[in-house]
């Protein structure tokens, strides 16, 4: 007897950048599910590469460099071995696993970065983090974003500049098509995208999203969705297979459909 995959007959969503949605899908798939992709973001190059450019050419002068994500590293190791590759004194920290194996993967071996959590916080409370005092650091993100890391490098003693290597935007999406579809479960990964979506619907719509599970990989995010009024809403491990071992484990449990 053929045993029954773990997400069979479950239509899931997922919103991550189209670019970046491949893994997922591909493993909820594997497990059985159905994909509705809605992205929520798209991530692009800068739109002005000048100050970048201008940044990297004094790149050797930092001791360290952070990449808030991986699309820091896609977009800021690019533009690294344009430039000339990494200075061999340069220290380079991430605040995650996930943006650590992309490093890794583009051949970078020491790497700063937290076990379990995936945030600023987990960064900034590594010992390797605490004696900054005096160090030139700066930080690979995209256009804005949190100021936490870099105002508590700051404030222990470090000079800090950012250097935006990518750009978000909201992508043109018809809702409609969403609340049309029969959803079990949706997957978001940053607070910024839960934002749009809840802003791209109306009361009844809010309402009806609501209702379905909400399966984020950080606490800030699941913090977000409660304020908006999400019925469900289910905390995973960080990256891809954090997301899919807490769908798993979720549609393993008898009372989910009740």
């Amino acid at each position: 007897m053929t045993p029954t995959l773990p997400l069979a007959g479950l239509n899931i969503v997922v919103t991550r950048p189209r670019e970046q949605a491949e893994q997922l899908a591909q493993s909820i798939e594997q497990a059985g599910g159905r994909i509705t992709l809605f992205p929520l973001l798209e991530i692009s190059p800068i739109a002005d590469p000048q100050p970048l450019r201008a940044l990297l050419a004094r790149l050797g002068k930092f001791d360290l460099a952070i990449f808030i994500s991986p699309n820091a590293v896609r977009y800021g190791m690019a533009a690294i071995h344009a430039a000339g590759g990494l200075p061999p004194s340069l220290k380079i920290a991430t605040v995650g696993q996930g943006s650590a194996k992309a490093l890794r993967d583009l051949g970078v071996s020491s790497i700063i970065a937290p076990q379990g959590r995936s945030d600023s916080e987990a960064l900034l409370a590594l010992p390797e983090l605490q004696n900054v005092n005096g160090w030139r650091v700066v930080i690979f993100r995209g256009d804005g974003g949190r100021e936490l890391l870099g105002d508590t490098l700051k404030a222990r003693g470090a000079s800090l500049e950012y250097a935006a290597c990518y750009q978000r935007a909201k992508p043109q999406q018809d809702a409609g098509a969403l609340l049309a579809a029969d959803l079990q479960a949706i997957t978001v990964t940053s607070s910024e995208a839960l934002g749009y979506l809840w802003d791209m619907l109306d009361g009844a719509a809010k309402q009806r999203i609501a209702s379905v599970p909400l399966f984020v990989p950080h606490p800030r995010i699941a913090e977000a969705a409660q304020r908006l009024g999400w019925r469900e809403v289910v905390p995973t491990a960080g990256g891809d297979d954090g997301l899919l071992a807490g769908l798993i484990a979720w549609a393993s449990k008898p009372e989910k459909n009740n």
